[in-house]
């Protein structure tokens, strides 16, 4: 023990702390400077991690670096700031109450942007993954946003764990009256939960995916931008995005145009001839229109089919294969343009809707 107490190191430490402490005799006085050396000292060492871990970030994330290099850079300050302050806080004659609150707002603090941080790199991780072959098999565009949610459930609960740590609060007692809190929110956050496993049951089961076109059965139509823990979002073709909760797309009727073998859309043109036309004539028009059409599918090919009879017209119906269900009204337009322009060249008549009315006169006997 005396060993201990006479190395040199010690007995620099213990004089420097005695003279410390008689050159600043008031308590507050010298936790504010301790505080500011530490701060100094943190971003000192803050400067050098970033140096180091700026390339590295860059050469693994690319465009994400950016983002997670700055949010790096809070907890990793926090985190020395908290460690070289508890080496040299407890040398001041502070009371004890301050010090622990200090200690618990910091720890909390450097929870709350390590959670952010966290939560980031996974989130760059998981998108790299997903778009890396052979490596990571299991992560897929498609799954990445059910890891991502998952990821942040976990970190969100293990973020509350240290918050409470730091704030000295028994977690086992919290953990034995778990099943009546959860009781209590069940009941209370029903919808909210409901979204939440809505949310994970679309995610597990994928009739639908980011990036995909759907129609869903009250008339909305448009891509889906993003798979949140509580909502799925869609941008209409309006550039106007839809918040739909996760329990009701999770039990509503939805047609992916996106789904199937292949993201190919069929677009359908209805159109009129006058009786008397030539009908090989109009087909071969109609399938050249949709050849000339430079983002019309050449496989499948396009095909003509005379539906039916009309009362005014015979009715033709050209249908053809988009890229992407995106271009469909972009599609429809000029393919429309292009009939009637192709129809006037070949004299070819879209009759006005028509109707004979005859006529009888009955003769008055009186």
């Amino acid at each position: 023990m005396e060993e201990v107490q006479n190395n040199p190191i010690n007995l620099v430490a213990n004089q420097s702390i005695e003279w410390f402490t008689s050159l600043v005799p008031n308590a507050w006085i010298q936790g504010f400077i301790i505080i500011l050396i530490a701060i100094l000292f943190a971003w000192l060492i803050e400067r050098i991690i970033n140096v180091i871990a700026k390339p590295l970030f860059k050469r693994q994330f690319n465009d994400g670096s950016t983002k997670l290099v700055e949010t790096f850079k809070r907890p990793i300050f926090l985190t020395l700031l908290l460690i070289i302050s508890s080496i040299m806080l407890p040398t001041t004659t502070l009371p004890i109450n301050a010090t622990g609150l200090y200690f618990s707002v910091l720890g909390t603090l450097t929870t709350i942007f390590w959670f952010i941080f966290t939560v980031n790199l996974t989130r760059s991780f998981l998108i790299i993954a997903g778009e890396t072959r052979g490596k990571y098999d299991f992560i897929q565009p498609h799954t990445v946003p059910l890891f991502d949610n998952s990821a942040k459930i976990i970190l969100f609960l293990a973020s509350v764990y240290f918050v409470f740590l730091s704030w000295g609060i028994n977690v086992s007692a919290l953990l034995a009256s778990a099943g009546i809190v959860g009781l209590a929110l069940s009941l209370g956050a029903q919808s909210t939960l409901a979204n939440i496993f809505g949310g994970m049951s679309i995610l597990a089961d994928t009739p639908y995916k980011v990036g995909d076109y759907i129609n869903l059965d009250t008339g909305e139509r448009g891509e889906v931008t993003n798979i949140g823990l509580r909502s799925t979002r869609i941008l209409t073709r309006d550039d106007v995005e839809i918040s739909v909760p996760n329990n009701v797309m999770s039990n509503a009727k939805i047609i992916n145009e996106s789904g199937g073998p292949y993201t190919k859309f069929r677009i359908r043109i209805a159109v009129g001839v006058a009786y008397g036309s030539d009908i090989d004539l109009v087909e071969k028009v109609l399938v050249q229109c949709a050849k000339d059409h430079n983002e019309i599918c050449i496989s499948p090919e396009p095909r003509v089919r005379f539906r039916k009879f009309g009362p005014s017209s015979l009715d033709f119906e050209l249908l053809a294969w988009c890229e992407q269900p995106a271009l469909r009204g972009k599609n429809e337009h000029e393919l429309n343009t292009m009939i009637y322009r192709a129809f006037n060249e070949n004299e070819i008549k879209i009759p006005f809707p028509q109707q004979e009315i005859h006529l009888h006169h009955i003769k008055d006997n009186n």
